[in-house]
């Protein structure tokens, strides 16, 4: 299943009248000025995350029910979005939070449409859920999940196919940032050995991950080729040292050795931001395809990198988008020139009605554009937008 398509109304700098069509594909990139609308996105691609892991109250008090709506409360009473998805058949999820007091949102509706039909009424949302036997009884095109305690996500109690397998879609939605590159980064800590089921957000876990790629038979050569890459930006990179900690066999810190042959150990200290950034990079997007989450989301990952680097980055990208979608929000000139026009949405922000549009750029209409200039060029000439 591959998500195709979000129709998001009232969240954030997404107005609450007419809102805001947003397509994905294989590799999805952002493209916009500051405070165009680019990080609420992501941050609603977060909710949907939350949201499926019945973890929506921790959100929404974190980030504040005023503060996800858009201009808030008096404004603008509901969040509704409608999630469409490909995978054998068209099926759609669609979803309203309300406002209720004190500050927080409860799930007004939470349905699960077939694509085929499009129910606008208030009453077409009443589906008696409790009346329907098994699966095979559903005739509907169209049914409301169950309410859960706490007034969570009813998607994870859902026992139709359908349902199991939007919930494994959302609930693999995965966010990094790989920014924090500080002396007290936990990239440069020492890490518990066993914390490898999958690379952290932060990835605070990189040495240990690592670790059990290079141990596996099966992932070795996965591990191989993430070294390669790195080796091809960072040329006095030799292997990573993962053996555990002397005196605290436990843990594992992110060691190495470079080409010379010698047995110097060096220390995660002794690696520049870029170079560290890019091996968290290698490591999550060349990692094995079974480990791979659903559906990544890279925010400016450009950061800190060589040209050269950036370049790697982007076939990076093209190796992981072969299992994964990839949703990843860039600055970059460099980067955008790794792209098709088609993979690209661009974020401008409406200044009339101070709301947030997203548009895909159409390559037809840039053909003779793009004859005599880059994508990049045309970005900064503003030609498709983009720019402050």
């Amino acid at each position: 299943m591959k998500l195709r398509e979000i129709y998001i109304k009232g969240f954030k700098s997404i107005d609450g009248e007419r809102g805001q069509t947003i397509p994905f594909g294989d590799v999805t990139v952002l493209l916009g000025a500051n405070s165009s609308g680019k990080s609420n996105l992501l941050s609603f691609v977060e909710m949907l995350r939350c949201l499926a892991k019945q973890e929506l109250a921790g959100f929404i008090r974190k980030q504040g029910a005023s503060r996800l709506l858009f201009y808030g409360p008096k404004r603008t009473e509901a969040i509704t979005f409608k999630a469409f998805f490909d995978g054998g058949a068209d099926n759609r999820y669609e979803v309203e939070l309300k406002r209720g007091l004190p500050d927080g949102l409860f799930i007004s509706y939470e349905k699960i449409d077939f694509g085929q039909f499009d129910p606008l009424t208030k009453e077409n949302f009443q589906v008696a859920y409790d009346q329907e036997e098994n699966e095979d009884q559903v005739r509907s095109e169209f049914y409301c999940l169950p309410k859960s305690q706490g007034g969570e996500s009813g998607l994870a109690l859902d026992r139709r196919q359908t349902s199991k397998v939007i919930y494994e879609f959302l609930s693999d939605i995965r966010i990094y940032q790989f920014n924090d590159t500080s002396e007290t980064a936990k990239m440069k800590d020492r890490g518990y050995v066993d914390d490898a089921k999958y690379l952290r957000h932060d990835a605070g876990n990189l040495a240990a991950f690592l670790k059990m790629l290079k141990q596996n038979p099966y992932y070795e050569k996965y591990y191989s080729r993430i070294v390669r890459h790195i080796q091809r930006v960072m040329p006095q990179f030799g292997d990573f040292d993962l053996e555990p900690i002397p005196g605290a066999g436990e843990y594992v810190r992110l060691n190495w050795k470079d080409t010379s042959g010698s047995d110097y150990l060096f220390d995660p200290h002794q690696i520049s931001d870029g170079s560290l950034r890019f091996m968290a990079l290698a490591t999550l997007l060349l990692q094995p395809p079974d480990l791979l989450p659903k559906f990544i989301v890279l925010d400016e990952p450009e950061l800190g990198l060589h040209p050269a680097a950036i370049a790697e980055l982007s076939g990076m990208v093209r190796v992981a988008a072969q299992n994964s979608q990839v949703l990843l929000a860039t600055q970059s000139t460099r980067l955008v020139d790794e792209f098709l026009p088609e993979e690209i949405v661009v974020v401008e922000r409406d200044e009339q009605k101070r709301s947030s549009v997203f548009k895909t750029l159409d390559a037809g209409a840039l053909e003779d554009w793009l004859a005599r200039y880059s994508l990049s060029e045309l970005w900064e000439k503003n030609v498709f937008g983009g720019q402050p």
